[in-house]
């Protein structure tokens, strides 16, 4: 049974990967993105200092066997709790009571795969803007108010890999990347000590899942050789194969700029191709 591992976070990668993925006969772990500063989880994450668990969450869900799945999602409109997701809470509770937040976690929301933490440690995302301004925390990068291009992003202190999202990654014989925003859920768990030394050294074949469409403020006016350059920029190693988009729905494209080959391999994101696809390299 070959090994998968899937790096991302927010809500593409668990509904255009995991959905599918898990039901393909594959041996598959997640690492998840966990630095988000906005919302329920970025208040639960200041106030209790624990990892951002919102990205987890969608991760477990999508993997959970437990029914009627869908109350974990539900927030609150009012009260003292508006705002809070009930799943965040109750993640929330584990993370400060067990002793093995992890196993704890997948063990509550009943997985059929693993889902790990990029990292413990409490630490924000940075960006450096081309107009030489720096934007600190996840929340004001994934909703901009600034005008000027990404310079590059970096984290405000060292943070290190979750040791057992360290050896998924070495005993791999694939990895996913995305889909995902590129700085705000990708590149963020790629900034933590250990994962560019876990690429460097494990044989698994990497595979990006670019986007279909930019963002305002993270990706504008990007091609699909951009998402490659910044992804192996940070990565530390050349990409195996880059799915990219060809259809023609959606609100700002993503302009692919390079041609199928034996790396760039052009899908209808419509479909469940990404998948199809994935599983005929495996």
């Amino acid at each position: 049974m070959k090994k998968i591992v899937c790096l991302g976070g927010g809500n593409a990668m668990p509904k255009a990967v995991l959905k599918d993925l898990k039901n393909k006969g594959v041996d598959l772990s997640v690492i998840s993105a966990v630095l988000d500063s906005g919302g329920s989880s970025g208040k639960l994450r200041e106030e209790y200092g624990i990892i951002a668990v919102g990205d987890m969450r969608r991760a477990l869900l999508e993997l959970s066997e437990i029914e009627n799945k869908e109350i974990f999602d539900y927030r609150f409109e009012k009260g003292f709790l508006k705002g809070h997701n009930l799943g965040n809470l109750i993640m929330t509770v584990i993370l400060l009571k067990e002793k093995d937040k992890v196993s704890a976690l997948n063990k509550y929301f009943r997985t059929r795969f693993k889902v790990f933490p990029a990292t413990f440690d409490n630490v924000n995302l940075c960006a450096e803007l081309e107009s030489g301004e720096i934007i600190k925390g996840e929340t004001n990068i994934d909703i901009p108010k600034h005008n000027s291009k990404i310079k590059k992003v970096f984290l405000d202190k060292e943070a290190f890999i979750y040791k057992e999202a360290y050896e998924k990654i070495i005993e791999a014989d694939f990895v996913t990347i995305g889909p995902g925003d590129l700085y705000s859920s990708l590149i963020q768990i790629l900034l933590v000590s250990g994962i560019k030394e876990a690429f460097q050294k494990t044989k698994a074949k990497v595979i990006y899942i670019c986007n279909q469409e930019n963002k305002k403020g993270e990706t504008d006016n990007f091609k699909v050789s951009d998402f490659e350059a910044e992804i192996e920029k940070y990565l530390g190693r050349d990409l195996d194969y880059i799915f990219f988009n060809t259809s023609k729905k959606g609100i700002d494209l993503i302009d692919f700029d390079v041609y199928n080959d034996n790396k760039h391999i052009g899908l209808d994101y419509d479909s469940k191709n990404i998948i199809n696809k994935l599983m005929e390299i495996i």
